[in-house]
């Protein structure tokens, strides 16, 4: 077993990592870039060395660094986390032409997987159904078209060295894919310096289930699957495992052909065998196709861990150290079911824009696993993804293990930055959710629903005062001569006023006035019934739901909001493409320009029918949040 590894990553990954390195008494190195130097794994490894400056390109991408860095410091092995350099083929000869080991496959494997074409003809000759498509080199538009013809709508465009929904366009009419095909080459050529797409033909009750499989290079096995079809524009949000309406014999069929896709390449360590199914009328041995293979570890990797007992990390540092497959295929069971959750600093109502921002308060459920890279007074940058953390919960069946999810959800506490906590509360007790009916279209029926902003409560309101007003319980609290002391606060949120007038009563009782509501609050030794915080000028209660208020500055007459005669950027990023001049006439909904931040392309649209007064940004330009992009000239009155 090795003594010193380094990790080629950063965040809850690489902290997860660090986990199970330390747990069988192995030393760990960790990277970081200059926008990571305070961070979590950075504190948690035994070891931590600077790369460069905070874009990737300059840190974590710069493989030469990382493998000079694992020289340095006498770590004999690289573990790469996922993303980044862990499916770079290029990156695993270096790693071993330095004579250290590359803990997961091998290049020759990474290869044969990297590309969605040539994997796709890899499975068909192995046996392995693939979904119908094009699958070829030629890349011309007029060709590619004809293709999707061909396949007949919906399609899906795909980058062939793509994932997590990057480069990737649901087209479901032939006059929306010429611009679908360009957008979807765009960003492929972005994140994966490569713009060849595929298309395929889009399943319309698609199931989205994986298989974990477990090489050394010469034998196999699978995990189990995993469910991950809660998506939001191939996005993964919460996964389980098992699949809800899994059968004896589906789960044989799937298990069977994942290991023939692992063993046709000859796999060792952690990977993932990804299936389309079509959940139109049941679980069907031939009612499923493989997509692509992930040649690593993967973010949900924690639901199979909790229900088979397996920790898929030290797995992967044994078999890296030449030991044979840790057990057989008849030694591995599930025990029960698991959920996970993706928490994310995201602007749901936005639009899930990313947000950044200090995280200011930051507290977790003793009764879930939480897998994170943050703390409170961690900073959610802009330069890399913005997950807070992953929430696993177990139980011994489905309806109580998701039971647990909520529960979990409800007690994690967030302030500082916006995050998607709502959403993933709603999302738990949906009724289709909870009745197992799930495909991947799921969140886009329900997002009307899902993604509504909650209102506060009188009751809301009241304890949002009283923290705005500091009152804590004690024998001096509202100590006057002659009266109650009495206090007006005022608080904003969603663009609206609230103002409480609050009447302490004694040492823990407080009445609040808000609008025509009269709210008793009694301090009950931890907090005023419900836990709440400030942080700067804010409070955030929290609760079943998480709501953010503003403490309003009565002397304060500024903070006028933008109306509807700019486009501002939502968030810091490049402008990758401007489609407007001044003079133009443009149409509500038009695409005005295209940012690039957090590793995905956002279209800024027109917020009315106007004419363009002026341009603020060309392409290339790099700009911060709240950044004037384009002006309309004023309505004639």
């Amino acid at each position: 077993m090795f003594t010193k590894i380094l990790i080629a990553n950063r965040g809850e990954i690489a902290c997860r990592v660090i986990q199970s390195a330390r747990k069988m008494g192995v030393r760990t190195v960790a990277v970081y870039s200059d926008a990571d130097a305070a961070a979590l794994h950075v504190r948690q490894a035994d070891e931590a060395v600077r790369l460069g400056p905070a874009p990737v390109a300059e840190s974590y991408l710069r493989a030469d660094l990382i493998v000079q860095a694992a020289l340095d410091t006498g770590a004999q092995a690289i573990h790469p986390g996922y993303g980044f350099l862990s499916e770079n083929p290029e990156f695993v000869e270096a790693v071993e032409a330095a004579g250290l080991v590359f803990i997961g496959p091998s290049a020759k494997a990474i290869r044969a997987m990297g590309l969605k074409d040539a994997a796709k003809a890899l499975m068909h000759d192995a046996g392995v159904p693939v979904v119908p498509g094009y699958h070829g080199d030629n890349q011309d538009p007029d060709f590619l078209a004809k293709q999707a013809d061909q396949i007949g709508y919906p399609v899906l465009i795909k980058a062939v060295a793509g994932g997590g929904g990057k480069g990737m366009r649901l087209v479901e009419a032939p006059s929306n894919f010429p611009e679908n095909l360009a957008s979807a080459q765009a960003e492929a050529r972005t994140a994966f310096g490569n713009a060849d797409v595929l298309i395929e033909k889009y399943i319309t009750s698609p199931r989205h289930i994986e298989v974990q499989v477990f090489g050394d290079g010469s034998d196999a096995v699978h995990l189990f699957e995993r469910d991950c079809s809660l998506q939001r524009r191939h996005q993964k949000v919460i996964e389980e495992a098992p699949a809800p309406g899994m059968t004896d014999d589906v789960r044989a069929a799937m298990g069977q052909a994942a290991v023939k896709a692992a063993k046709a390449i000859g796999y060792a360590g952690a990977g993932t065998i990804e299936f389309i199914v079509d959940g139109s009328d049941g679980l069907r041995p031939d009612g499923f196709w493989f997509m692509e293979m992930n040649t690593r570890l993967q973010v949900e990797h924690p639901v199979t861990e909790a229900i088979t007992g397996v920790d898929l990390v030290e797995w992967q540092l044994r078999v890296a150290a030449g030991e044979a497959l840790p057990a057989r295929q008849e030694d591995l069971s599930i025990y029960g079911h698991a959920f996970e959750a993706r928490l994310y600093a995201e602007d749901v109502p936005a639009g899930f824009l990313p947000a950044t921002g200090v995280i200011d308060h930051l507290e977790f459920p003793a009764s879930a696993r939480i897998d994170s890279g943050v703390e409170a007074g961690s900073e959610i940058s802009p330069w890399y993804d913005p997950m807070i953390a992953k929430v696993t919960v177990h139980g011994p069946d489905r309806a109580s293990a998701l039971r647990s999810l909520s529960s979990a959800l409800d007690a994690t506490q967030v302030a500082g930055t916006v995050t998607n906590l709502g959403f993933l509360r709603k999302l738990s007790r949906d009724a289709g959710f909870v009745a197992g009916d799930v495909d991947t279209g799921l969140i886009a029926r329900e997002e009307d629903a899902l993604c509504t902003v909650d209102q506060p409560t009188p009751r809301d309101i009241a304890l949002a005062a009283i923290v705005a007003a500091d009152i804590a319980a004690g024998p001096l609290t509202g100590f006057t001569l002659w009266s109650p002391l009495t206090r007006e606060i005022t608080l904003g949120f969603d663009d609206t006023s609230h103002v409480a007038r609050l009447t302490v009563q004694n040492a823990a009782r407080v009445d609040v006035a808000t609008g025509d509501e009269l709210v008793t609050l009694t301090h009950r030794g931890a907090d005023w019934g419900m836990p709440a915080v400030r942080h700067g000028a804010r409070v955030t209660v929290f609760g079943a739901r998480t709501l953010t208020f503003d403490i309003v500055d009565p002397l304060d007459r500024g903070g006028a909001m933008a109306g509807g005669d700019t486009v501002l950027a939502p968030m810091p990023g490049l402008v990758r493409d401007v489609a407007v001049q001044a003079g133009q006439a443009v149409a509500e909904g038009d695409r005005i320009a295209v940012l690039e931040a957090m590793k995905m392309e956002h279209v800024l649209r027109a917020p009315r029918d106007g004419i363009v007064a002026a341009v603020a940004v060309a392409a290339g330009d790099q700009v911060t949040a709240g950044a004037l992009i384009v002006a309309l000239e004023e309505d004639a009155p």
